[in-house]
């Protein structure tokens, strides 16, 4: 195999980005990743990568200046050549993804084409079982098994109306001008990822020894709540696991797409997105075990939600009974309601109990109706509108979400 992984930015680019580094005092990192660019010393490639990663963490994320950003990601593509030369492939692939999820964006062209190259080698070196069955969801669940897992009063107002293959048109005229949320189904059948996506093999010939970042426990308002940086392969390990519900871990809000090239072609962005004008948002992943909730909250823009694999439960709150949901005060959590919809202290909140709201199950479809096959849904809906996400259907899932509009 080709011993060398080519980096056109970081050879252009390089020695100025060494001079800005050390006019910030990186006079040691300076030192380290010139050794390990000229000389090819591991060593010196590690210690480099350290001394960035230290920077990283020296203060709160916002205030970290771009330059070490630039300068992780370059001691990554320093470690991740040499692992490569020594055929280390999966040692290689999590240097650099750990130089995507960290780093800066200067390299990230050199990132993304050592991924790609490193794991086009991987994947020949690599022999799959392709008459294996290994599906993430296997069975369907009954009304009563769903009711049962479900906050009280779930499913028992108004539920969220369902269209089949709504013109961009009708979203507009409908539902986008007056706010209001829907469920389109029938417009995911093209995807992909509809059916790769619920085969564990795939999944893991494509992603298995990517690092991604996942959150454990089971909700961000939880004290023993915490983030890790794991491979999708022990990922995957856990999901099929799910030994511990109420301490899941769960791949939440992460740009998946722009990580992983592979997964993001296996998706298609609905024309619904773009009917406000303006550019495409975030465009992350959702995929976690039964039992995962998302808290009561709400976001700053529109989302599309897709769900592709499993069910999901969704409860809508308008924005405006925001104060009778009694949001934190706090600055980094006042978009989400102190209320446990699964556990409603109503001593504490009053009045909650009889607010309105609406719901709905967001699920993949694949019954036969009347000769035609309904498959994927896509859930839309406005911004500052108050919801919760909340799996507890004993089954896995994967969604992605697009935010626009």
């Amino acid at each position: 195999m080709a011993d060398k992984l080519e980096t056109p930015t970081l050879d252009a680019e390089g020695a100025t980005l060494l001079h800005a580094i050390s006019e910030h005092g990186g006079y040691a990192f300076v030192s380290m990743a010139t050794l390990a660019a000229e000389a090819g010393d591991p060593r010196a490639a590690e210690a480099a990568r350290e001394m960035a990663w230290e920077q990283l963490h020296s203060g709160p994320w916002h205030s970290v200046l771009p330059v070490w950003r630039d300068a992780y990601s370059m001691a990554c593509l320093h470690v991740a050549r040499l692992h490569f030369s020594n055929g280390e492939l999966s040692e290689a692939l999590r240097v650099l993804d750990m130089g995507l999820i960290m780093g800066g964006s200067l390299l990230r062209k050199d990132l993304d084409s050592a991924v790609e190259k490193v794991s086009a080698v991987a994947r020949d070196s690599t022999v799959s079982d392709q008459s294996s069955d290994r599906r993430l969801v296997r069975h369907e669940l009954d009304q009563e098994e769903v009711l049962r897992s479900l906050p009280i009063k779930s499913l028992s107002c108004k539920i969220v109306v369902k269209r089949p293959a709504l013109s961009l048109e009708g979203f507009l005229r409908e539902y986008f001008l007056s706010g209001s949320p829907v469920i389109i189904s029938d417009c995911m059948a093209h995807w992909p990822a509809r059916t790769k996506w619920n085969d564990l093999d795939y999944l893991k010939r494509v992603a298995g020894d990517r690092t991604v970042p996942v959150e454990v426990g089971k909700n961000y308002l939880c004290s023993q709540w915490k983030q890790e940086l794991i491979t999708f392969s022990q990922f995957l390990a856990r999901i099929e696991a799910n030994n511990c519900s109420d301490n899941p871990t769960y791949l939440a809000q992460h740009p998946l797409f722009d990580q992983i090239s592979e997964l993001r072609k296996d998706i298609c962005v609905p024309d619904y997105c773009f009917a406000g004008g303006g550019e495409l948002r975030p465009l992350n992943a959702w995929f976690g075990p039964a039992g995962t909730v998302t808290p009561l909250h709400h976001d700053p823009h529109h989302n599309i939600l897709a769900q592709v694999v499993g069910k999901k439960y969704i409860r809508l709150y308008s924005a405006s009974v925001s104060e009778e949901l009694y949001p934190y005060t706090e600055t980094m959590l006042k978009n989400s309601s102190q209320v446990d919809l699964d556990n409603i202290d109503e001593t504490q909140f009053p009045k909650v109990h009889d607010l309105e709201f609406q719901d709905c199950i967001l699920e993949e479809v694949t019954r036969k109706s009347r000769g035609k096959t309904q498959e994927g849904v896509i859930r839309c809906h406005k911004p500052w509108e108050y919801m919760i996400h909340l799996v507890k259907l004993k089954q896995k899932r994967i969604e992605t979400r697009y935010g626009n509009l």
